[in-house]
């Protein structure tokens, strides 16, 4: 039950009463004094119970006199109140067994409404000090307790001690008795250290020096490949001899460390090179069989550690030499004759009714396998790239100026290839000889000539292939010459119509020049821009290199020419000769002028043609003279002596003069030689240039030639009668100047007028 209801309910009745009583005395209530009772009602009821720690008291007064349940019966409860209350407090001599049993609480049961509270209220400092009584006995009783097992515990501390101290003493003996076990088990426990340092000593220096199992198999066991592994294991032991130096040169001298280090490592290490041997003979056997060569990386170490070796190197590379000599050998004759692969490309000697593709097939077939055989072999020795661009010329060097890789590349590729040669120089020979046409044998020559070129800048000079290419280049210009000696010995002997009226170049002549054009277009079409310049020298190669063509097909159609101009003199007209001649020289000039590299066969036709021309001029002067009628009184103005005056020598005297300058004014009045500034003799020229340059140098030396008459005519000693008066009766007047306009033509220099 809450303590809430038990302190209440009085206050409800006592405040019920109050009021009630009120009530009855408030009539009297201003005539009666005050009495205490009146005082503590009126404190009881002027009490604020709303306070805090006023209902935290209450209320656990509250609690402390509650019931205990709800079936308890009241008698019960007075009889225990009142067995509390009339509790002895100075019973002490209770056991321990009734003290530990549990004391009630002060209840009271209520027989009237407050009652209780007021019990309670009257009993409250008695049942504080039960309370307090009862705790104290409950502490002495527990502290008792505290002091029995402490006093156990004291006991076995003094036990603990005393086994403590036995403990402590056989700990001392043992100590003492163990001393010497202690040092010892230091002294070995030093030296297991020390042990052990050496032993990690020893490791390292066997780790260093020393090949493992594993690497020792790789140098000497078939079953492992030259490989990476192998290598590696190389690698270690050239590193363990360069290591081991360093315990060879003590000051003592060698360790027998080193010496026995340096005997093992050179018996494995060379173990390990005839591994390599063994290997890359092997390989080269396989790989010389192959038409598509690739080099792997396995193969360029084995062959780079190899040189360290150069008796095995050379032995591996002279088995390598000898499978690639019979297939490239076989390969050239598969070429020939089956072809590629399923019949393509075709059997070169397919073509061999085209000689110039014959053996161009067979040069590019070979050209095509050195190149090939090249890039093998710098892949093969790791080479670096010399940025050569694909196409461009290859810069060949001397010996004592190339590597030693570059030697023995040399070396192999001329070992390779060289027997390729003999089939090759028998079927081009065979080519050769069966050659009739001079332009044939001569694109021939050509065409070895270039492939010599370019592929001596591969191979060398000194090569076997090298020599046969210059054997069947030679051989093959000298079919072309002896050819073209032949050919110029024909036209030697054949014989011209001297009698043809046509004068123009007779068809032996047009036929040699034929194939003289021919075979200049041929050779200028091989020719580099580098030919082209001229050299210190003062000549090209282009020059120097048709040299001998050009004196020996030119000047025998040169000197037929000339022959037969001799034979045309002798008939009518003799200037037919000198037609023909220039005619002939100007065609053969024609043809030579587009190529540069005539020059020299130029010059020498064009001093020929300037040599005939001037002797037509002369001719030509002559006879227009003839025509014109001055021929004989210029040859008497020119003979003069001066011995007597020119007007009395027989042929020249005035009447003379006068009638042939008339004739030579009329001869200017009608020949159309001066109209059209040609000349009917030497419309037969077929170069146009040459027939206005002759009759323009013959009309020139006529007018300069009348202005010699005029002058002589002119001079006093001569004494002529009215000389002007006679000069001037007839054109051109006694004017040379006049004479030059009428011929056309410009007065040269050094010519006045008179």
């Amino acid at each position: 039950m809450s303590a809430t209801p038990t302190v209440s309910r009085p206050t409800a009745s006592r405040s019920s009463s109050s009021v009630n009583s009120e009530r009855k005395i408030s009539g009297s209530w201003a005539s009666q004094s005050r009495n205490p009772i009146s005082s503590r009602l009126h404190k009881v009821l002027g009490t604020n119970f709303d306070d805090v720690s006023t209902r935290d008291a209450l209320r656990t007064l509250s609690q402390l006199y509650a019931s205990e349940s709800s079936g308890s019966s009241g008698s019960e409860l007075g009889k225990k109140g009142k067995q509390v209350l009339g509790h002895d407090l100075s019973a002490g001599d209770e056991d321990d067994a009734d003290y530990h049993k549990p004391r009630p609480t002060a209840q009271f049961a209520e027989s009237t409404p407050g009652e209780a509270a007021t019990k309670a209220r009257n009993n409250l400092k008695r049942d504080m000090e039960l309370k307090l009584a009862d705790g104290s006995r409950h502490f002495l009783n527990v502290l008792s307790q505290v002091d029995e097992r402490l006093v156990a515990l004291q006991k076995h501390v003094s036990a603990m001690h005393k086994s403590s101290d036995e403990a402590e003493k056989h700990l001392q003996l043992t100590n003492e008795t163990s001393q010497s076990l202690l040092e010892r088990a230091g002294n070995l426990r030093e030296e297991r250290q020390e042990v052990e340092s050496r032993k990690s000593i020893v490791s390292l220096f066997l780790a260093r020096f020393t090949l493992t199992e594993e690497e020792s198999e790789a140098l000497t066991s078939r079953d492992v490949p030259v490989g990476k592994r192998f290598y590696q294991a190389m690698d270690k032991t050239e590193q363990i001899r360069e290591d081991c130096r360093v315990l060879m040169a003590g000051e003592d001298g060698p360790t027998k460390a080193g010496t026995d280090i340096m005997a093992s490592t050179a018996s494995q290490l060379e173990q390990g090179y005839e591994k390599i041997f063994r290997w890359c003979s092997y390989e080269f056997r396989q790989i010389g069989r192959d038409s598509q060569l690739e080099v792997s990386p396995t193969m360029r170490e084995a062959v780079r550690r190899l040189r360290k070796r150069p008796e095995l190197l050379n032995e591996s590379l002279a088995t390598l030499s000898l499978t690639r000599q019979t297939t490239l050998t076989s390969s050239f004759i598969t070429a020939l004759t089956r072809g590629g692969p399923s019949g393509l490309p075709r059997p070169i000697e397919l073509h061999a009714h085209d000689p110039l593709r014959y053996i161009g097939d067979m040069l590019a077939w070979v050209h095509q396998a050195i190149a090939a055989e090249r890039e093998f072999l710098e892949a093969l020795f790791g080479m670096k790239d010399d940025m050569r661009m694909v196409g461009s010329a290859r810069e060949f060097r001397e010996r004592g100026k190339m590597s030693e890789e570059e030697e023995w590349i040399r070396e192999l590729m001329d070992a390779a290839i060289g027997k390729v040669s003999v089939p090759l120089k028998v079927r081009v020979q065979q080519t050769i000889r069966s050659q009739e046409s001079a332009i044939m044998s001569y694109k021939i020559s050509n065409l070895l000539q270039f492939y010599k070129i370019t592929m001596t800048k591969t191979i060398g000079t000194d090569a076997v292939l090298s020599a046969t290419l210059n054997e069947i280049t030679d051989a093959a210009y000298k079919t072309f010459f002896d050819s073209i000696e032949t050919q110029c010995r024909s036209l030697t002997r054949a014989s011209l119509e001297l009698d043809d009226t046509s004068l123009t170049p007779p068809i032996p002549i047009l036929d040699h020049v034929q194939i003289l054009r021919e075979i200049m277009t041929v050779y200028q079409s091989s020719l580099g821009d580098d030919e082209l310049e001229i050299k210190d020298e003062g000549v090209s190669p282009a020059v120097a290199g048709f040299l001998k063509i050009g004196d020996v097909m030119v000047q025998p159609a040169v000197d037929i020419c000339l022959s037969a101009a001799e034979g045309k003199k002798r008939l009518k007209p003799a200037w037919d000769g000198d037609v023909f001649v220039l005619n002939c020289l100007s065609y053969l000039l024609s043809v030579l002028e587009p190529f540069e590299f005539t020059k020299p066969q130029q010059d020498v036709i064009q001093e020929a043609i300037d040599s005939r021309a001037e002797q037509l001029t002369e001719e030509h002067y002559h006879n227009i003279m003839i025509d014109a009628g001055l021929d004989k009184i210029a040859t008497l103005c020119e003979e003069h002596d001066g011995s007597e005056p020119l007007s009395h020598v027989p042929g020249i005297q005035p009447a003379q003069l006068q009638s042939s300058l008339a004739s030579f004014s009329r001869w200017l009045s009608t020949s159309n030689e001066v109209v059209s500034s040609s000349s009917p003799r030497l419309s037969r020229l077929t170069v146009q240039r040459l027939h206005t340059q002759i009759h323009h140098a013959a009309l020139a030396r006529m007018a300069k030639t009348y202005a010699m008459v005029c002058d002589r005519v002119r001079r006093k000693e001569n004494r002529y009668e009215a000389a002007a008066t006679l000069l001037g009766s007839e054109r051109p007047f006694g004017q040379a100047a006049l004479l030059w306009q009428i011929f056309g033509l410009k007065e040269e220099d050094g010519s006045e007028e008179r």
